[in-house]
């Protein structure tokens, strides 16, 4: 992975790598961003400048050996560590890591670089069990660090998604993080900061990954040859900042979100429960990616609402095709505090919704706060 290969944020590419330049590049750096942000992309662009045999002032080569090994994510010096579900043996203390995890990490990595916590597991076949990084797991890092550097340099540590680490594994990584072994590094990748344990985020350098502007995301597609200039305009103004969200519009596995925002709030607003406990059942059917993105799509729309109720259509990112609804609830249906209230309400059905909770009760009750509040106008 080079720098290069990242679409724009010039201003964090700049800090990190005059931060290697000035060898003033922290021990433990930690790459927070939102979903479908560069914080795993920088983190091994970073790793491969600390690698490469023949860097530039603003890049790694991409062609020597180190840059190579890099590009399949196989260097000796280089370790990873992640969430998995445990065995019985690593619960009991067992340190026995599966060649096939890490090789389905890998190629999880390689295939989707902007991908979630959600693609990992979908990816592996982990759905419906408990993730976590282990005591055990923490123990072998500590082991694997304590070795000597094979190849004279760096030895880092990527750690993703670091709040899936067990208290005990957490517990167990703070004197390391603190004072590492010499030119040892630990670069941990998340966009659930907020989830991780102060002890941990104290111990560390924030690297903030903002999201991806338009223009970095329509400019990439069109760049890399995966749609035309018109086609990348429409994906990176519904993927908000999230290149995750861009290819999987182009590989067109999203829903059609706002025609289905559209039905349901037809049948909140004509009082249709029957209909709507059908929709109950066929949203718990629906695979966890599907309805945590009806999620996201409510909140994008009441977003579009707020925008329009203010007279703001210039910041207005819907396609014309549904500009029309968003226009028609605004203005009919949904008064500013209503739409705040809104909000708050779809979001509080995401968070419940990440943490497996009964997604038809999650959406009957959703769906009665919408009919309520559309009955008050």
């Amino acid at each position: 992975m080079q720098f290069a290969a990242i679409p724009g944020l010039p201003e964090t590419k700049e800090k990190l790598l005059n931060a290697v330049k000035v060898n003033h590049l922290a021990h433990a750096l930690l790459f927070h961003g939102p979903e479908g942000s560069a914080n795993l992309t920088l983190a091994l662009a970073l790793a491969s400048y600390l690698y490469c045999e023949a860097k530039t002032d603003t890049d790694s080569c991409g062609i020597c050996g180190s840059c190579q090994r890099m590009n399949k994510l196989i260097l000796p010096d280089l370790s990873f560590a992640f969430p998995v579900v445990a065995s019985s043996k690593e619960e009991e203390g067992g340190e026995e890591e599966k060649s096939d995890v890490l090789g389905n990490w890998r190629k999880f990595v390689l295939s989707q670089p902007y991908g979630n916590v959600h693609d990992f597991i979908y990816f592996n076949g982990f759905e419906k069990k408990q993730l976590n990084i282990t005591k055990a797991a923490a123990r072998k890092m500590i082991q694997t660090l304590s070795l000597m550097s094979f190849e004279g340099g760096y030895k880092i540590m990527l750690i993703w998604a670091p709040e899936y680490l067990h208290p005990s594994a957490a517990n167990a990584l703070l004197k390391i993080i603190e004072e590492p072994p010499a030119k040892t590094l630990f670069l941990l990748v998340t966009s659930q900061a907020d989830q991780l344990l102060t002890t941990i985020l104290s111990r560390t350098q924030k690297i903030l990954v903002r999201a991806f502007t338009d223009e970095e995301v329509s400019t990439h597609l069109v760049e890399s040859g995966q749609c035309d200039p018109k086609a990348a305009a429409q994906i990176a103004m519904l993927a908000d900042g999230n290149l995750r969200n861009a290819y999987r519009l182009i590989d067109q596995v999203e829903d059609q979100t706002v025609r289905q925002l559209r039905d349901w709030f037809r049948l909140c607003a004509t009082k249709n429960l029957k209909e709507l406990f059908m929709l109950s059942e066929d949203f718990h059917k629906a695979d966890k990616e599907s309805q945590k993105s009806l999620m996201l799509a409510g909140l994008n729309v009441t977003r579009e609402i707020l925008l329009k109720n203010l007279d703001l259509d210039q910041l207005l990112r819907t396609t014309e095709e549904d500009r029309a609804f968003i226009t028609n609830i605004s203005k009919k249906v949904l008064t500013e505090d209503h739409a705040l209230q809104l909000y708050q309400t779809f979001n509080t059905a995401h968070y419940h919704l990440e943490r497996n909770g009964n997604a038809k009760m999650i959406f009957t009750d959703l769906s009665m706060e919408i009919l309520l509040m559309l009955s008050k106008n």
